[in-house]
């Protein structure tokens, strides 16, 4: 594992104080396949996510599904108060309308895909035009609302909502833009926008030439970067944002490498070779002896352990590099990330996706979907059964309580891809709001308001 850290970080541990600081201590005992084998045929205990078989039991079912009743209600009524001019995916009203949909998904529920509408036509109405990414800017609502259209084969309306998506475009790739290739605010939330409506929609609703010519600008970009810092050698591509260069899965290379590698985005696989991989292989490098990542290349502190900061961000592009690259070492460095987030993933700082629990628990969803190993499964209820029990540990309230990657949205969404992913009865379609090829990007706080945070896995956005 030294060879394989910067010597730098490799000296930089973290106290238990520190720890504890950032996390609460994860109580919950881990799966032990041997007792589960064991116990094969037993009555197990009801408060248990998992069955003999390491299959979801239906009481726990039955708990989830009844937490995100509860959770619903609560949502509608706090929403009365929510920032009327917010249309972002992030924290305003196409969050709540994504998160709808993805109930949809996976109730099947016309009220939810309706009431998706009822969200997203709010977003559309008060778009302003200064960002256009999928989480931040006019791209979220326009892809979203392209998408809930149509599911309700309103074709008309949903084509004039990719048109707009399209216009956005040129702003995206001009050489003279100064905009930024990170995914909340920059290049690589636009794709994701572009590769989330040919998913969602089908593979001709944007054509190859727009998605290639946004792809371009962001290598390019990285390249150029990449010369400048003199490192052309050893990370082909590199992005700042800030004046700094982050690692993790919102501002930094993880979040930018993980939607180049994603096949809607069309990256030859030369350049994949050649620019992508040399690049994850330097951000592999930087990690801490712990298996955690630092927040940027320079930061020496092994802090947090954030979808937006840290292990529970980069797992999801090692992941991806595996399936990618077939390459056993991004898998083992995949699953020492979830022993990291394991250890320390329940987040005071709340239940949401950017910084919160439920982004950390998708993290197991998405190794469980890799590996078919049942503790992923396992913990991923765990973290679940902790969302669920918000307003009880004690965590921070976050300023939107009721958004999707900051409050109760998420807390629900967790759950319900658990709902989605493995039941006792089938195993069903595995498909992260946080994009993956298979399947976004992905992924605050909720003591005493439920959050909406927990949808986004964006396994990443």
């Amino acid at each position: 594992m030294g060879e394989n850290m910067s010597k730098r970080l490799k000296l930089v541990s973290t106290t238990e104080a520190e720890m504890e600081e950032r996390s609460f201590p994860n109580q919950y005992p881990d799966w032990d396949q041997g007792f589960a084998v064991s116990n094969a045929g037993a009555e197990m205990d009801s408060d248990e996510p998992l069955d003999s078989e390491g299959k979801v039991n239906e009481a726990f079912l039955r708990k989830v599904q009844s937490k995100i009743k509860d959770l619903l209600q609560q949502m509608e009524e706090g929403l009365k108060t929510a920032d009327p001019h917010d249309f972002s995916t992030y924290t305003g009203w196409t969050g709540i309308a994504l998160m709808y949909l993805q109930l949809h998904r996976v109730s099947g529920e016309a009220s939810h895909l309706q009431r998706a509408l009822d969200y997203v036509k709010r977003a559309m109405r008060i778009l302003n035009g200064r960002k256009v990414t999928f989480l931040c800017g006019d791209a979220g609502p326009l892809a979203v609302g392209a998408v809930v259209h149509h599911k309700l084969n309103n074709n008309t309306e949903s084509k004039d909502c990719v048109s707009r998506l399209f216009q956005l475009q040129r702003s995206v790739v001009s050489p003279d833009n100064e905009m930024p290739d990170e995914l909340l605010f920059g290049r690589t939330g636009y794709l994701f926008a572009l590769l989330y409506v040919n998913k969602e929609i089908g593979a001709d609703a944007v054509d190859e030439a727009t998605i290639t010519k946004v792809v371009t600008a962001i290598v390019e970009s990285g390249k150029n970067m990449s010369a400048e810092e003199k490192k052309t050698d050893r990370c082909p591509l590199l992005y700042e944002w800030h004046k700094k260069q982050y690692v993790g899965a919102a501002h930094g290379l993880t979040g930018i490498f993980y939607i180049l590698m994603q096949p809607g985005a069309g990256l030859h696989p030369t350049m994949l070779a050649e620019l992508v991989r040399p690049s994850i292989d330097y951000v592999r490098h930087k990690r801490f002896r712990s298996g955690n990542f630092p927040s940027s290349l320079s930061n020496e502190s092994d802090r947090l352990v954030h979808w937006c900061h840290g292990a529970p961000g980069v797992i999801h592009m090692l992941i991806m590099a595996y399936k990618m690259f077939k390459e056993e070492k991004y898998l083992k460095e995949a699953i020492d990330c979830a022993e990291v987030i394991w250890q320390r993933g329940l987040l005071r700082k709340g239940y949401g996706i950017c910084h919160g629990t439920a982004g950390n628990g998708y993290a197991f969803l998405t190794l469980y979907k890799l590996t078919q190993e049942k503790k992923y499964l396992y913990r991923a209820c765990k973290f679940a059964e902790w969302c669920l029990d918000y307003g009880t540990h004690g965590c921070r309230i976050p300023d939107r309580p009721y958004s999707l990657f900051e409050g109760t949205s998420i807390s629900l969404c967790l759950p319900h891809k658990l709902l989605w992913c493995y039941s006792s009865r089938a195993r069903i379609r595995f498909a992260p709001v946080y994009y993956q090829s298979d399947g976004p990007p992905g992924f605050t706080c909720l003591p005493t308001k439920p959050s909406v945070v927990c949808l986004f896995y964006i396994g990443f956005l």
